[in-house]
């Protein structure tokens, strides 16, 4: 299989079946989503949360992303529903497909649904002999307050 073939349907199953199978724990389904080496990482937006310790991890290869997921995900909540949404290939190029998405998370809280948390999420996606798989997934979470895009950093750095 080659990168050209990674059409935008396969990545937005990918990030599907990627969140889904973290929130189940089904770990042997969500191994088969990475080559060996996949580089991960998660972070907030800020990098100063009062759970940075919790969400913040920079890893390479696979046995290493499993271990820290499957920590992670023991000590989260269930259910917890991670929501992959508007989901892209930003480029192709010589090391796979690369996209982005957005995220939305939730879990239950007096029966209903809370929001946990949203962020972005980029990464890229490989050609294996044993179909498409991630070999890069970088999480930011949103964690800084909102303000009009206009008085933001990142546009008045921009027009500035």
């Amino acid at each position: 299989m080659n990168d050209s073939v990674i059409t935008p349907e396969t990545v937005t199953a990918l990030v599907a079946a990627w969140w889904f199978h973290y929130d189940e724990w089904n770990p042997e389904a969500l191994r088969v989503l990475m080559t060996d080496d996949i580089a991960f990482s998660c972070a907030s937006d800020t990098g100063a949360t009062d759970y940075e310790d919790f969400i913040r991890v920079d890893l390479r290869g696979a046995d290493a992303v499993m271990s820290w997921k499957e920590d992670h995900r023991h000590n989260s909540p269930y259910p917890l529903r991670h929501n992959g949404t508007n989901v892209f290939i930003s480029e192709r190029g010589d090391d796979g497909v690369s996209f982005a998405s957005y995220i939305f998370v939730t879990k239950i809280v007096e029966g209903r649904p809370f929001n946990v948390s949203s962020g972005i999420v980029r990464g890229t996606v490989r050609a294996t002999d044993t179909g498409p798989a991630f070999s890069r997934v970088d999480v930011v979470l949103d964690t800084q307050e909102s303000v009009r895009y206009c008085d933001h950093p990142v546009h008045t750095a921009a027009v500035g």
